[in-house]
């Protein structure tokens, strides 16, 4: 980014933006030393701003007037992208170049390591990226039928608002999702149930489209035939949810080909339903999976954990490489899952995949024991939720000091630890760094969602 001269005389009021924060707000200090958040400025602008909220020690502002511009300021790529009235809330980043962007998480994942952490990786990754675009394969687009207007609306809410913007396209949806958009408002308008139908959770494969609507009151025939005749024209599959998330099924129970995506450098298929967890950005999730076990360089005489395992994601491309793998996780629903995902898979494979076990865990109430119990493990993958690994970690710490406990366990010689909070991961790899005997070898970060202020992110750490 391009540096400020420093011979142009600013107004007094004008504040120089030093970098930007978590929620894509540019951060700058007045004279006194007061941190300034200013939504809409970038890194290195000199800005007038709108004060709008104050405390001691912090003020929060709105964009009035950009004096001096960031080189890497950009026209956004969405109309409804902006600070304006309406505006959608479901991108923060669009302003800043996609390159840049990638560049802020970077230092974001940084800056959380050695604050949060203590901590500094020996290597610093090249980022992960993608497509800027068309990326986002998962969705939960909120609906509302304005009563006054006569209109449906579907999409993300608006910025800082319970609103639900008014979104005629959505570019980083993919581009047969956007041209839904206004199909999907005319079919809901169209339906006798339309005030009784907040949401749409999208889900796409990588051959099938399918759309989960939430209806709270039971479908007429008319609505049913409608949304047959939407599904056909538009080749979806709708699933319908009329109460928790265990209602949900697919629409007059035809099965049809079942969603799932592929990662092919392993040869695996991975099936899923629309209401499982899987990676928004699949472009992503393929290079993600592949440098994470090129990171864990498993040897087929090794056998290794995947914490928080899931459908098997990394379970399953784990099994084409080890001696023996075992998948962990906290749902007994998600186990089930995982284990039917291993049997498929090997049914449809010419090389056996390796021995592997799937088993119900709370890793959030970890203890020696029950780490003991699963057994040592030459290398361990880590891929937790928003909350991190800390209790695993822990135990991990307290073994490690305490070495009386481990009963013939041994510790991992790797740990390749895939994160979507860069303030959790700093926190467990505080704990594994200056508590555990480890050393944080590599950390870089990973653009899952290009234009968000979302960081994910991978790290490796190896035993001393």
């Amino acid at each position: 980014m391009t540096e400020i001269t420093t011979e142009k005389q600013w107004p007094d009021n004008a504040l120089t933006i030093e970098s930007m924060d978590m929620d894509a707000q540019g951060v700058g200090h007045r004279a006194d030393g007061k941190v300034v958040f200013v939504d809409g400025a970038l890194p290195f602008e000199v800005v007038r701003a709108n004060v709008h909220r104050k405390k001691d020690n912090w003020e929060k502002a709105s964009l009035l007037e950009v004096l001096h511009e960031s080189s890497q300021r950009v026209t956004p790529g969405c109309p409804h992208f902006g600070l304006h009235a309406g505006a959608c809330g479901g991108c923060k980043m669009q302003h800043l170049d996609a390159a840049a962007q990638i560049a802020v998480k970077q230092r974001a994942l940084e800056d959380n390591l050695w604050h949060l952490g203590k901590v500094k990786a020996e290597t610093i990754l090249r980022p992960i990226q993608g497509p800027a675009w068309g990326y986002r394969y998962r969705a939960r687009l909120s609906v509302r039928y304005v009563v006054k207007k006569g209109e449906v609306l579907v999409g993300f809410h608006e910025r800082k608002s319970r609103y639900v913007a008014d979104m005629r396209q959505c570019p980083i949806l993919p581009p047969h999702v956007n041209a839904m958009l206004m199909p999907l408002r005319k079919l809901i308008g169209s339906m006798e149930a339309r005030e009784t139908l907040p949401q749409i959770e999208l889900a796409c494969g990588d051959h099938v489209t399918a759309m989960v609507l939430r209806h709270m009151e039971p479908l007429s025939a008319h609505d049913m035939d409608a949304l047959r005749a939407f599904a056909v024209q538009h080749n979806v599959q709708w699933w319908l949810q009329s109460k928790g998330p265990d209602t949900v099924c697919l629409m007059d129970g035809a099965l049809g080909e079942s969603l799932s995506y592929a990662l092919p450098e392993f040869g695996i298929t991975m099936p899923f339903k629309p209401t499982d967890f899987t990676q928004v950005n699949p472009h992503i999730n393929r290079v993600l999976v592949t440098r994470a076990l090129r990171l864990l360089d498993v040897k087929p005489t090794e056998r290794v954990i995947d914490w928080f395992c899931g459908l098997g994601n990394f379970t399953l491309p784990l099994a084409t490489l080890a001696r023996e793998v075992l998948g962990i996780e906290g749902s007994e629903a998600l186990v089930a899952r995982s284990g039917e995902n291993y049997v498929f898979n090997q049914a449809n494979r010419d090389k056996p995949l390796a021995p592997t076990r799937f088993v119900a865990r709370n890793l959030f109430e970890m203890t020696p024991e029950l780490l003991c119990q699963d057994g040592s493990a030459d290398k361990w993958l880590v891929d937790p939720p928003r909350e991190g690994a800390f209790s695993l970690v822990q135990v991990l710490a307290e073994l490690h000091q305490q070495p009386e406990l481990r009963q013939g366990w041994t510790p991992p010689k790797r740990i390749v630890y895939v994160s979507c909070n860069p303030a959790t991961l700093a926190r467990d790899a505080g704990v594994l760094v200056n508590s555990a005997g480890y050393r944080m070898s590599f950390a870089g970060a990973v653009n899952m969602f290009p234009h968000t202020a979302h960081v994910e992110s991978m790290a490796v750490f190896d035993l001393i």
